[in-house]
């Protein structure tokens, strides 16, 4: 019985260390809205509460919306992606938030097939406290890994004034704007520092600020692994694999896998930065295989900085302080001699990331757009044998920073945004303010002309006095839309 008693007591000591090491991010705030749902849906774990229960959601201001719920959906679809909320006019949610910091905005698009609205008709602008993030966004784009046709845009907010607002806005009369869900989530502390190293041709400096710059996530990659969903990650996030932005397919790169036990440590990246199945795989270089470097492209809009934010986790070294080599950005030499056994503070297996900030290079056979080439390769200080590694590369971010405009999506700003956008409202009014005049004014025309007749044909012209009826106006009510 002593020994059954031992035993459970270590299996719940065991199960509490396990629950406390995997235990799951909990954010200050966190907003998860099923838009055009009056029911509430689960995905991976996670409750979205449906916008269209007005006795639940107070955030949703819109006069005119519309809930609209897809017909012939696969029974694979998300629930969060079988209704949608669909705004003729400009329209907000607002959040209120608690923390001050970085927060995450993610919103959901689905081209819902509806026999009533016609999807192809959406166009339209997306703020997010004052940031333009989506300019003449239709819901679709190529951009998407998913089995169906939906598409989720990231965006990171400093957030200082209490709240979230995230605006859409039809790009003309004639079009209208939609969206299926919207996670607004308050991130950790750690995930975006406020100082990067800042690469040109010029050399490298610091680059201070970084906290504060409104950014897109626009790739996020997996080095050597396999796809990371929303499930596997403390921040919900999609890692894709590398395989189509790896340039160097001559065979003499290696994928390695990590069995072991990742170390978390002060200090390092942690597991809100990069989640263990990214930290337990990667690709290696060997210079005995002839290797001289590895590198990986990826398109981007000119006219921006991006952040490159590289993560390493030395899973493939036999013992420390073997592993050296050199980090490029665009061919521009970004960290010489990285000594990643230093940087992990002399523990294998612990993660670590670096944060580069640079100007998109133009790409000549890509006018309108431009390439980022991030590279490793060997340093004059490693010491390569038969089973020696001199470069490794666990994973990759890359995020658009607002340009002077506060803009992540052209030249534009909010309140040009606004200004020049329909208000279909006003418009509304006049129309029928106008048309109301019309119907007064043939009413007018007939009276008139029938008492010209009946005051001919009847009536002195000397004495009588005719006697107009106070009843026969028009009332008008404004309709909303």
């Amino acid at each position: 019985m002593a020994i059954l008693y031992t035993r459970i007591v270590f299996l719940l000591f065991v199960f509490f260390l396990s629950s406390s090491a995997f235990a799951s991010f909990s954010p200050a705030d966190e907003y998860l809205v099923n838009c055009g749902s009056d029911v509430d849906s689960t995905v991976d774990n996670r409750r979205f509460v449906g916008d269209a229960s007005a006795s639940k959601v107070k955030f949703l201001s819109s006069e005119g919306s519309i809930a609209l719920k897809g017909e012939n959906l696969a029974p694979t679809v998300p629930q969060i992606y079988r209704t949608a909320r669909i705004f003729a006019q400009q329209a907000k949610y607002k959040f209120n938030v608690r923390e001050q910091g970085t927060h995450m905005v993610r919103l959901h698009f689905n081209r819902l097939y509806s026999s009533k609205i016609d999807l192809n008709d959406a166009l339209f602008h997306v703020t997010v406290n004052g940031h333009v993030v989506l300019r003449n966004f239709s819901g679709d784009d190529k951009d998407s890994s998913s089995d169906f046709e939906s598409r989720v845009r990231e965006f990171l907010i400093w957030v200082d004034v209490g709240e979230v607002v995230i605006r859409f806005v039809p790009s003309k009369d004639s079009n209208f704007a939609f969206v299926n869900a919207i996670e607004v989530i308050s991130a950790p502390k750690d995930l975006i520092g406020d100082v990067a190293t800042s690469v040109s041709h010029d050399g490298t400096e610091k680059f201070n600020g970084l906290a504060t710059q409104a950014m897109e996530v626009v790739y996020r990659i997996n080095v050597g692994g396999r796809k990371v969903t929303p499930f596997n990650d403390t921040l919900w996030r999609t890692w894709v694999t590398d395989d189509e932005f790896f340039k160097t397919g001559d065979g003499s790169s290696e994928k390695t896998y990590f069995t072991g036990r990742i170390k978390y440590r002060p200090g390092g990246a942690s597991r809100e930065v990069g989640p263990d199945n990214v930290y337990n795989t990667a690709r290696v270089g060997k210079r005995s295989n002839g290797l001289v470097d590895m590198s990986w492209d990826f398109k981007v809009s000119s006219g921006y900085k991006y952040l490159i934010r590289m993560h390493f986790c030395d899973i493939a070294s036999k013992s420390l302080g073997r592993l050296y080599f050199n980090v490029y950005i665009n061919g521009n030499l970004a960290y010489q001699d990285f000594d990643i056994s230093y940087a992990a503070d002399d523990v294998l297996a612990s993660p670590y990331y670096i944060d580069f900030v640079v100007d998109a290079t133009a790409d000549t056979n890509n006018p309108l757009g431009s390439t980022i080439t991030v590279s490793v390769g060997p340093s004059n200080k490693t010491n390569v044998d038969e089973h020696g590694v001199d470069a490794i590369l666990n994973g990759v971010e890359i995020m658009k920073m607002n340009n002077s405009m506060g803009s992540l999506d052209g030249y534009v700003s909010t309140e040009m945004i606004l200004s020049s956008c329909p208000n279909r409202r006003n418009l509304s009014i006049f129309i029928a303010m106008l048309a109301f005049m019309c119907i007064f004014m043939s009413f007018y025309i007939v009276t008139q002309r029938k008492k010209v007749k009946d005051q001919y044909g009847w009536t002195k012209l000397s004495m009588d006095i005719l006697e107009d009826n106070p009843k026969s106006g028009n009332q008008f009510a404004a309709r909303k839309a």
